[in-house]
């Protein structure tokens, strides 16, 4: 509502880009076959849900690479956060070996680049980085 009491007329459309990367937690090699897939569908289904577009969507075996639009009044670690939150419960009840080999499915940390301006150096520094996180 403006200064007056009305309805300002919609003026601007804005959006912006994340690029995220997250790994499970020791690196271990996990996303693959059936958990691939769910991770997949998992995320999809959240970004559905608030309105989040999935540019890209690449899983490895031992990480995620996600480029999501969506708008800026949302804050890249809600998205993130989200995301983690969710997959990891689905995943870790929908998978009995992922409790097993696992105490949690994400590490703590993630990746993130604004506008999705990264280059392979930075993700496979980060990837590395990732060995034996605790």
């Amino acid at each position: 509502m403006c200064p007056g009491g009305y309805d300002a007329p919609q003026t601007s459309v804005r959006f912006v880009s994340y690029h995220f990367v997250r790994c499970p937690k020791y690196r271990r090699e996990v996303i693959t076959g059936e958990v691939e897939s769910r991770l997949r569908e998992i995320i999809g289904d959240i970004a559905g849900e608030n309105g989040w577009e999935i540019m890209a969507l690449e899983t490895m075996p031992y990480y995620v690479h996600m480029f999501i639009r969506t708008s800026p009044r949302i804050a890249p670690n809600n998205i993130i956060a989200g995301i983690k939150g969710r997959t990891s419960r689905i995943l870790r009840n929908g998978f009995p070996q992922l409790r097993r080999r696992l105490p949690t499915l994400w590490t703590r940390s993630y990746f993130l680049s604004p506008h999705g301006n990264v280059t392979s150096e930075a993700i496979n520094r980060y990837v590395e980085e990732q060995k034996g996180a605790r």
